[in-house]
Parts: structure tokens; C-alpha cells; sequence
């Protein structure tokens, strides 16, 4: 509990979370968008809570190479109109 993650939504495509309660194979995640959503484990996708707020210009520095993480970056480098990446 209390771990950082993303969670797949249909409207949203991520959503990033807080883990509240782990029952057997289930997460209960507090997302910051204001829902609150029952997913299975292997749904989940941890976050990294230090990487830089603009993003980091080499994608192999992510501490996690996932679509969510790979797509935040992307997100965040695209808002500094720096979008380039390695």
C-alpha cells in the first residue's frame, strides 16, 4: 500500500495513482484525477515518483520503460517544446 502507479482508463488512457488497499489479486487505487478504481495487480504499472518534471531527453533513463511512463515523458518534454528524445 501507498505505492505510486498508473492504471489503464478508457477515457483518460492513464490515470496515476495512489495504491489504498491490496485485496488477494485486486489494487483499490486513488487516482489524482479524482476516481477511485478496483484493478488486478498485473493491470498496474508502478511510477516513478523522481523523475523530472520536464522529462528526461534519453527514454533509457526512465527508471520504468512502460507505455505510461514513456508517454508521460513524452507528454512532459512536448510541454517545454523539447520533444526530441533519444
Amino acid at each position: 500500500m501507498g505505492s505510486h502507479v498508473w492504471v489503464e482508463d478508457p477515457d483518460e488512457a492513464w490515470m496515476d495513482g495512489l495504491v489504498e488497499e491490496i485485496n488477494e489479486n485486486d489494487l483499490v487505487v486513488n487516482c489524482t484525477s479524482g476516481k477511485k478504481v478496483t484493478i488486478n495487480v498485473g493491470s498496474a504499472y508502478p511510477k516513478d515518483t523522481e523523475s523530472p518534471r520536464g522529462g528526461v531527453e534519453d527514454m533509457t533513463r526512465l527508471a520504468y520503460l512502460h507505455e505510461p511512463g514513456v508517454l508521460q515523458n513524452l507528454k512532459s518534454r512536448y510541454a517545454l517544446n523539447e520533444i526530441y528524445v533519444s
